[in-house]
């Protein structure tokens, strides 16, 4: 059986975004957001992701949206690597 390793994230994106987002960073939309859990399988690969219920950070008069996010590999060769590309895909650029 095929180790699974976590990432545990606290991320300022709403659940709308986060299933936009994350059909460009796996390169496909054959995912569907069920009662905050999405899952993934290509071949021996499976990705699980957990989402907690939305909630919001107030800061003065600024309100910003925060997910608690886990995502689950199993049999990913390297699980660390394939969690930074998808973190790159979630990155907002500023300038």
């Amino acid at each position: 059986m095929s180790k699974t390793v976590a990432f545990e994230k606290e991320m300022a994106i709403t659940h709308r975004d986060f299933v936009r987002l994350l059909a460009r960073a796996v390169g496909h939309k054959n995912f569907q957001l069920v009662d905050g859990k999405i899952s993934i399988t290509e071949g021996p690969r499976k990705m699980e992701i957990t989402l907690s219920k939305e909630s919001e950070r107030r800061i003065a008069l600024v309100a910003l949206p925060v997910t608690f996010v886990r995502f689950d590999f199993t049999g990913f060769e390297d699980a660390q690597a394939e969690m930074k590309r998808i973190d790159l895909q979630f990155q907002r650029g500023g300038g």
